[in-house]
């Protein structure tokens, strides 16, 4: 498929059309991702919510029909501008994935058709994509897609007693145990403010810019009272009194358990806490029939995130990025759609330098300078 088509050139042939959906109002969107068992959590009408309200994202959401009127595909898609990358149209902005949602790579092709225009019209130098496969090889001429994470993702048994997990992890359980850490979910939203000064901590030490407050306030008012959101939490017990050591946030939907965000102490390691937190989210969710527990992103290469998620046999699955820039005009249509493998960047030894000036500058920030350095980041789109 070409991608310099118009719109009703793409879908007439095949008695499709593309249309503008709400999926606050038309109840047809999430009755279509209940029925279609490649569906995540990212595409749910309340995600889509909590970035709209949290970030101002404009929403180009958009749904295929047939000639019946019956939703044949899906596609969230938000539009924005960047300071440092200028308007950007992405399925999705925040999110590890998300990407068209449909019944047949026709309804795909003439989505992502579809979005490629609407990035035009909206005067966007890019579109981008985010999907766990190759899916979209070939659908439309010059989309290309290259490898971006990698999530691990363990296969879950139908009982819990079918468990296994090697000597290390038990060890670790044992010893959080004895030192008297417990878990338990978080009820309230102050839990959720305490959690995020843990939170604060870890992206100051991995010298990563923070989410708002504002984002996970609004995560917790539209996902938790539905079930779609958790956050467990770690704490000791010690002389009848408790201390919150780390906390994990996780989102659920259909079969698959996601870990999307942690918040711990580093003082606190020899206590455990993030081995006790999976054992528990693991056991919990076999025997509450969850299929697949998602540990969540690692960018290629960080081998300490890597050890720990493997450490535990889940599989390796590969974040591909789909990326379509609007002012591109290819000289042959046989352009290569996908790149196994990452680009090296001639500036790395200038980066470097950069990291070792600014990264020990970041660490010893006040956890509240990181906070507005992230406020402001998120309100400027600067990244």
């Amino acid at each position: 498929m070409k991608a310099d088509q118009r719109p009703d050139e793409v879908t007439a042939p095949s008695s499709l059309r593309i249309v503008d959906l709400d999926p606050q109002t038309d109840p047809r969107w999430e009755t279509f991702m209940k029925s279609q068992p490649g569906s995540v959590i990212y595409q749910h009408p309340a995600w889509l919510s909590v970035l709209q309200e949290a970030y101002g994202y404009k929403p180009l959401h958009m749904a295929c029909e047939d000639a019946t009127g019956q939703l044949r595909g899906v596609l969230p898609l938000f539009s924005r501008w960047g300071l440092r990358t200028g308007r950007l149209c992405t399925s999705l902005f925040d999110s590890p994935i998300a990407g068209p949602l449909a019944c047949d790579s026709q309804a795909s092709a003439a989505l992502i058709q579809a979005a490629i225009e609407r990035t035009r019209s909206e005067h966007g130098r890019q579109l981008q994509v985010k999907v766990t496969s190759t899916s979209l090889d070939g659908l439309v001429d010059n989309v290309s897609g290259v490898p971006l994470f990698e999530t691990y993702e363990l296969a879950l048994p139908e009982q819990p007693d079918r468990l296994h997990f090697d000597s290390r992890i038990k060890w670790a359980v044992n010893k959080a145990t004895r030192l008297g850490m417990r878990i338990r979910p978080a009820e309230t939203e102050g839990e959720l403010q305490e959690w995020y000064g843990l939170y604060l901590e870890t992206m100051r030490r991995l010298v990563a810019v923070p989410k708002p407050y504002r984002f996970f306030e609004a995560a917790w008012r539209r996902l938790y009272a539905r079930g779609l959101l958790r956050l467990l939490l770690a704490e000791q017990v010690a002389a009848g009194k408790s201390r919150m050591v780390s906390g994990f946030l996780f989102l659920q939907w259909g079969h698959t358990l996601s870990h999307i965000f942690t918040g711990w102490r580093r003082a606190d390691h020899g206590l455990r806490p993030n081995d006790l937190l999976n054992w528990h989210a693991i056991q919990e969710a076999c025997a509450l029939g969850v299929r697949y527990y998602d540990f969540g992103n690692v960018r290629v290469g960080d081998q300490g995130l890597i050890q720990f998620k493997s450490k535990w046999g889940a599989e390796v699955k590969v974040i591909y990025r789909y990326s379509y820039l609007t002012g591109s005009h290819p000289t042959t249509s046989h352009h290569p759609v996908v790149s196994r493998t990452t680009t090296s960047t001639p500036n790395q030894p200038k980066r470097s330098a950069v990291r070792q000036l600014v990264f020990p500058l970041w660490q010893h920030l006040p956890l509240k300078a990181i906070e507005l350095v992230g406020n402001g980041c998120h309100a400027l789109h600067y990244y």
